[in-house]
């Protein structure tokens, strides 16, 4: 399948639309052999008039692509479930996981952007993109992305890999932070790795992005080098951290986030 984003909906639905519908960051999916897949407006025909507010995101494969809250007090139909987006990885075709990380972000603007920032009047919504006016002010809001960037650093055949305090499973993984505002991205590497590690890094490489709707980040991979220093860690929200080799790899994200393909990157290249 190919997720193509949109903005404009239609104006005659010709094949049957997905229904992307949230309850907080959990999916309704249909059961489909081992997998799941995202039902239609013809697998919800009946709840179709108890959508509050219907967003169109893109199209799957020529089908349109709404997302919407699941309705309050709506009993699941015998073969539907509610799975959170983090568990229905690898058991849901890829482009409608790209579909659903788009979908719960669009869902999450809508709900956070009713009224102006500025004066508070109640926002309405552009009809040719998505993004909320002030009709008396006339300010402008579209979806919020929070840019973050996340660092496999090597150090010879060793990796930093640290377990946050947040992190209930003992996962480890590669170090990462939010861009501060006037900050480039090499820059915010440098004092990310400084401020959670205590050591510097150097050959700042770009790896690659994902977007990542937990809630709103637009995480950003890069490789880089020890270039100076001693591991001190951070304590506000490093737990531990440490070099560690091929065979040493502790428990590690699994292969949703992009974390884990930096991880890979690094056996694959010292393994």
């Amino acid at each position: 399948m190919n997720f193509i984003l949109g903005s404009i909906p239609p104006q005659k639905e010709e094949e049957a639309a997905f229904f992307l519908l949230f309850q907080q960051s959990n999916l309704l999916v249909k059961k489909l052999g081992k997998g799941y897949t995202i039902p239609t407006s013809e697998d919800l025909a009946d709840m179709e008039h108890k959508l509050g507010n219907k967003l169109y995101i893109g199209s799957l494969d020529g089908h349109s692509c709404y997302a919407a809250r699941y309705p309050e007090g709506e009993v699941l139909t015998e073969g539907y479930e509610i799975i959170g987006l983090r568990q229905l990885h690898e058991q849901i075709d890829a482009a409608m996981m790209q579909a659903a990380f788009r979908g719960i972000q669009i869902v999450a603007w809508d709900e956070t952007h009713r009224f102006c920032g500025v004066c508070g009047e109640a926002t309405v919504k552009k009809a040719d993109e998505h993004c909320k006016v002030c009709p008396k002010c006339g300010q402008l809001a579209y979806p919020r992305l929070s840019p973050a960037v996340i660092v496999a650093v090597t150090k010879g055949d060793k990796l930093l890999l640290a377990r946050n305090k947040n992190f209930v499973t003992g996962t480890y993984s590669v170090l990462a932070g939010f861009v501060e505002a006037g900050e480039t991205l090499e820059e915010c590497v440098k004092r990310e790795i400084r401020e959670e590690a205590g050591i510097e890094v150097k050959n700042i490489k770009y790896f690659g992005s994902q977007s990542w709707p937990f809630p709103n980040s637009y995480m950003l991979a890069f490789t880089a080098e020890h270039a100076s220093g001693e591991i001190q860690i951070g304590e506000d929200e490093i737990a531990d951290a440490g070099w560690f080799s091929v065979d040493e790899i502790p428990q590690i994200p699994g292969s949703l986030s992009i974390s884990r393909k930096l991880i890979n990157w690094f056996i694959d290249q010292y393994k």
